[in-house]
């Protein structure tokens, strides 16, 4: 019996760690770079933030850059004029979650957006710290700590996400069924959730790529039976160890975001692929060639290999679960990211990073190798201070 209930502690404390939990106030520090916050600085340096995170969400909004990422606990906002320097940005906590609900902990990779005239924050979150209990585990076809995490929103009314008050909204509608990492997609058909997700309530693994049609930020009009999967984890680097073959296990698909290219008007799904806790974490594209996002086949997969991807030469890995901006001239396209120097720590060796990207001639977005710099500051960033 000892042995068993020493067991069962150390599988809830490896479950808690399934999504890379950060404690806000004990984060640790592995800055290797120091960035320059004079306003005359020319050059950055990858990380861009002293303390480790994850799950950046990077938006630019009138004359400032808005970030979130997982901080397990809460969800903090973060305000800089500058991209490549948040140490001495503005924070603010605009959500903590009372105790006793179903998103009272584990909230990973919050999302800001602005639909309509309002703001609205999309989450993931769970009511016990990844420790289902055994009679819920055992339905499952393989250990699922994270059977119990759903979609979240926050409502945020008014035209300044800084100055906005922001309330508890509603649990997104994804059937009962595991849901993480859900992103809203803007689309001339309408608005969609497009999330990771299991085809069954106990699969455990792997995760694919839904999607749903919304009423409005917090409402899902789609039944069950319309939800569409878009993309399983089926390629060798969507799994982990990479090239697995026994199972599905730890096969993922995650972190989706739509990405539009400015000059062609083509709409993008780049999402994560293989294991957020794995130097092998990279990410995946799709492509909307259709008319309907509702649509499987009007989606293209690429399946030639990562888009983005480690780099061993500079000690870049495990990059993944990217958001975009732009430069604040507007000029120019930025990626932002996690990734590791030392991937045997795993989830608690992530630091968020940022690059600049371009596009290939067929209109599909060309990022660069992951690293470290120094390299040069986004277009007008000079002058401005953080």
């Amino acid at each position: 019996m000892a042995l068993f209930i020493l067991l069962s502690l150390l599988a809830a404390c490896v479950a808690a760690q399934y999504k890379g939990a950060f404690d806000a106030s004990s984060q640790l520090r592995s800055r290797q770079y120091t960035n320059a916050s004079s306003t005359n600085a020319t050059t950055y340096t990858n990380p861009i933030l002293n303390a480790n995170g994850a799950d950046p969400w990077v938006i630019r909004y009138n004359d400032y850059y808005y970030m979130t990422y997982t901080t397990t606990n809460n969800i903090t906002l973060l305000r800089s004029r500058v991209l490549t320097d948040w140490n001495d940005a503005e924070t603010r906590l605009i959500f903590n979650p009372p105790e006793g609900q179903n998103y009272s902990t584990n909230l990973w990779a919050p999302e800001l957006h602005q639909i309509g005239n309002n703001w609205y924050v999309i989450f993931t979150a769970d009511p016990r710290s990844d420790s289902p209990p055994p009679e819920v585990d055992m339905l499952c076809d393989s250990s699922c700590p994270a059977v119990h995490h759903r979609m979240y929103v926050l409502e945020g009314l008014g035209d300044d996400p800084w100055e906005a008050t922001y309330t508890y909204k509603a649990q997104l509608d994804t059937f009962d069924q595991f849901a993480i990492d859900g992103t809203y997609f803007q689309h001339a058909t309408g608005l969609y959730h497009i999330y990771s997700c299991w085809v069954r309530a106990y699969d455990g693994w792997p995760a694919n790529l839904c999607i749903t049609r919304m009423e409005n930020a917090w409402t899902v009009a789609s039944n069950f039976s319309q939800r569409q999967i878009l993309s399983v984890p089926s390629s060798d680097w969507e799994k982990t160890p990479y090239g697995r073959r026994l199972n599905d296990r730890l096969a993922t698909n995650e972190g989706p975001q739509q990405l539009t290219n400015p000059a062609t008007g083509q709409t993008f799904v780049i999402y994560s692929g293989g294991r957020s806790d794995n130097r092998n974490y990279c990410l995946g594209q799709l492509e909307l060639v259709g008319d309907d996002p509702m649509n499987v086949g009007d989606w293209r997969k690429r399946t030639d290999g990562c888009v983005f991807y480690q780099n061993a030469r500079e000690e870049a890995y495990g990059v993944g679960h990217a958001s975009f901006t732009t430069s604040p001239d507007g000029s120019e396209d930025w990626i932002v990211y996690h990734g590791m120097r030392n991937p045997t720590n795993g989830w608690f060796a992530r630091t968020i990073r940022t690059q600049r990207f371009g596009w290939n001639d067929d209109g599909s977005p060309r990022f660069p190798r992951p690293g470290y710099g120094p390299y040069d500051v986004p277009s007008g960033q000079s002058g401005l201070s953080a």
